[in-house]
């Protein structure tokens, strides 16, 4: 929580610590889709040893903005996506996120792996927030299922990364 500003209550700080899930998945939905776009875009511009990483990056990215597309959308779940949670601190980072930067038209390898761990981080950490501050149900177990797969992808990506860096290539 941040430090109040004078004429600040505690209990206006506490309100402006909240947010709604509906909020939260319109922001997932965001990070995700920009970063199915910035991958997609890579596509051409990587290098043939990269292709396939950077096409599935940009079919999981899609695979996650369809998840949260038809999750907003499901009538069942109107209710719960009106509830208030506490802002994960990761909110503000998760946030700016969306905003992709340009690597240029030839990013080399290694490059593409950062950004694709920091990304892979920062949504595994920002997941398992929200999962840890949502009551049980569909919602819970969606973050806890993205947290786990992004979890999985940064692994496989730091594996990778090692592989490319440390032992000269793929």
């Amino acid at each position: 929580m941040s430090p109040m500003k004078e004429g600040e209550s505690a209990s206006y700080q506490k309100i402006k610590s909240m947010t709604t899930l509906k909020d939260v998945l319109a922001v997932a939905t965001s990070f995700e889709a920009s970063a199915r776009d910035f991958y997609t875009g890579l596509i051409p511009k990587v290098s043939k040893n990269f292709r396939w990483l950077v096409e599935d990056l940009a079919r999981e990215e899609q695979g996650h903005y369809d998840l949260f597309t038809s999750l907003a959308q499901r009538d069942d779940i109107e209710g719960a996506i009106q509830a208030e949670i506490e802002r994960p601190v990761t909110d503000g980072k998760f946030a700016d996120a969306v905003m992709i930067p340009d690597l240029g038209d030839n990013p080399d390898d290694q490059s593409v792996l950062q950004y694709a761990m920091g990304r892979e981080h920062l949504a595994m950490t920002h997941y398992r927030a929200l999962a840890d501050s949502t009551a049980a149900g569909p919602i819970k177990e969606l973050f806890e299922y993205l947290a786990n797969e992004e979890a999985k992808h940064k692994e496989e990506l730091e594996k990778l990364y090692y592989e490319t860096v440390h032992s000269g290539g793929v």
